[in-house]
């Protein structure tokens, strides 16, 4: 299976940090997977590129049976560790280990940008059944904070060839055979703790900066302590509030 460059080595480099420094998603989140992807006891849901399994306690909230599908190895195993019992499987979007039409939904929390393919969405329709949902959910900085912007701007010169959310180039494959149109929700959350955790873990788990060599990831560090202790609302505090918009979009399988 291939894995974009930034993704395999940044991810498998810096799992802990990931982990650590991502934000959990909005309360308001098990509402979109009940409402719009019809999750619920008795039914199954794969959550494709799982990652650490930031999104699974979201998902299991529903009632839902999970499975996890992840493709990098440091990835999964955090996945496993935090998430004891979970059945978690190596594979990728192009390249689902699951059967036909056996699943009620599949979720990308993070992800999708990575495999936004033709064949990655033939893959998920077949293992969706007619009429089961497609989910799409990102948690995205809210630069429309001064600071949350000119974080950004420390990071943008680094991202390279790196597929992103922002670069809405994810957007081409819709509309997309065998799916109904996108339906789009929009949400808002914070993500609060120390300073270290959810602004500077955050910022050097982005896959383009964790790849880097370990001296370009130690400047880029002390650059964003140094706008933290520049910024009143920052400076000095022992816990913070990180501020996300949280974009989730689903279509269903036609039948």
């Amino acid at each position: 299976m291939t894995v974009h460059p930034a993704a395999a080595q940044g991810y498998s480099a810096r799992a802990d940090i990931y982990a650590k420094g991502r934000p959990d998603y909005a309360p308001e989140v098990v509402d979109w997977l009940r409402d719009d992807l019809a999750l619920g006891p008795g039914k199954t849901a794969l959550d494709l590129g799982s990652g650490t399994g930031k999104f699974l306690p979201t998902l299991r909230a529903t009632g839902a049976s999970v499975i996890a599908v992840e493709p990098v190895d440091a990835m999964r195993a955090r996945l496993m560790e935090q998430n004891p019992g979970i059945e978690a499987k190596v594979g990728s979007a192009e390249h689902i280990p699951l059967a036909d039409a056996s699943l009620d939904a599949v979720t990308c929390a993070q992800c999708f940008h990575w495999f936004a393919n033709a064949e990655a969405l033939a893959e998920i329709r077949r293992v969706l059944r007619p009429g089961g949902a497609l989910g799409l959910i990102w948690n995205v900085r809210d630069e429309r904070v001064p600071w949350v912007a000119a974080l950004t701007k420390i990071v943008e010169p680094y991202s390279g060839t790196a597929p992103r959310f922002n670069r809405r180039e994810w957007r081409g494959v819709f509309p997309a055979d065998g799916f109904t149109p996108l339906v789009e929700r929009h949400m808002h959350h914070h993500h609060t703790g120390s300073p270290e955790r959810v602004i500077v873990d955050r910022m050097l788990s982005v896959s383009f900066i964790a790849a880097l060599p370990q001296a370009e990831q130690d400047e880029i560090a002390e650059k964003i302590r140094a706008l933290i202790a520049e910024t009143p609302e920052l400076a000095g505090k022992a816990q913070v509030s990180f501020p996300y918009r949280t974009a989730a979009f689903s279509c269903h399988r036609v039948a």
